[in-house]
């Protein structure tokens, strides 16, 4: 599984980083790190939870 970020919707919120810490983050400017790349078996659930907590729909959990 993947996080995918549509970065013209992200707004910086920060919800989904607070969703699934250990899989994103937002940088000092504000803009979202998501990391590793591919989302380990542990973390599929945060990585869902992440991109439901979206309020503008810019985080995707894509299989």
């Amino acid at each position: 599984m993947k996080l995918i970020i549509d970065r013209k919707r992200c707004e910086g919120h920060g919800l989904c980083a607070e969703a699934a810490p250990e899989l994103l983050r937002l940088d000092d400017n504000g803009d979202l790190i998501v990391a590793p790349e591919e989302v380990p078996p542990s973390s599929i659930s945060a990585a869902r939870a992440a991109a439901f907590a979206c309020p503008v729909a810019a985080l995707e959990a894509q299989a």
